[in-house]
């Protein structure tokens, strides 16, 4: 696990960004993992720059998103689908029907799970996946208590996720959906590069237990110290908790440029 701690969200999505465009120039057809959130909000920002100046394309690429809440209406302003697309997927050149989501509203919830992990498999599995981190630690809408086996599922959200995600229905915690599909930390952890984007205080402590605690499922993203190359791009808020703060700020400006993110 790469730490890298930049002096604020921007710079970190610049570097983010970085990644992805590296991606795309080697293999333009990559599968990309879109988490939605305010966290990776810098990357797709740079990312619309850097296609309208014609750095990048995403015509050839596909994408799954990560979840999706149960039971909004497809119309409804706060459905991943709505949200991804409005944050990001619309703003550049996907082709129609590249970006995948699971179905909310479907008759059958668990055959859309199965069907969800079928379609990322025969799509050559995911190159890199974009992630956020709750303030208990959840990646995904993978709560506290997640196996870190887990594959794409319904899950219960937690009263501190509904809350932390009430600011996007108005205040209203109880507009909050209590249940959602979600891809599972072992799912998470079949791709093959994972870019986690963090700011603010708020997200300090499950920063620190990320990097540096026990893997519990107590705080499901520790999983990722499992996986061969994940990186982690903090602003000084989010790294405000990390104990070896000096070593990630020493090593990343060690780092060969050849070898990127």
């Amino acid at each position: 696990m790469e730490i890298v701690i930049c002096p604020d969200a921007t710079e970190a999505g610049r570097l983010g960004a970085n990644a992805i465009v590296a991606l795309l120039q080697r293999k333009p057809d990559a599968v990309l993992g879109l988490a939605t959130g305010s966290s990776p909000m810098a990357i797709y920002d740079e990312l619309v720059r850097r296609r309208q100046s014609g750095e990048v394309s995403f015509a050839q690429a596909r994408a799954f998103t990560l979840d999706e809440y149960v039971g909004l209406a497809s119309d409804h302003r706060e459905t991943y689908h709505n949200v991804i697309r409005r944050d990001f997927v619309d703003r550049v050149d996907f082709a129609p029907a590249a970006v995948h989501g699971p179905d909310g509203l479907a008759a059958d919830l668990p055959a859309v799970c199965h069907e969800y992990e079928e379609a990322i498999v025969t799509a050559g599995g995911v190159d890199l996946q974009i992630l956020g981190i709750g303030t208990d630690g959840h990646i995904g809408f993978n709560e506290p208590s997640s196996s870190l086996a887990s594959r794409t599922r319904i899950k219960t959200l937690a009263t501190q996720t509904r809350i932390d995600n009430a600011r996007f229905f108005g205040g209203d915690v109880d507009q909050v959906p209590t249940h959602c599909i979600t891809q599972g930390l072992g799912t998470i952890m079949d791709a093959r590069h994972v870019v986690l984007v963090a700011s603010g205080h708020g997200k300090a402590e499950a920063v620190h237990q990320l990097a540096e605690g026990p893997v519990s499922a107590m705080w499901p993203a520790t999983i990722l110290q499992h996986h061969p190359h994940v990186t982690v791009l903090l602003d000084e808020a989010a790294a405000g908790r990390v104990q070896l703060y000096s070593y990630y700020r020493e090593t990343y400006a060690a780092k060969p440029q050849w070898q990127g993110l």
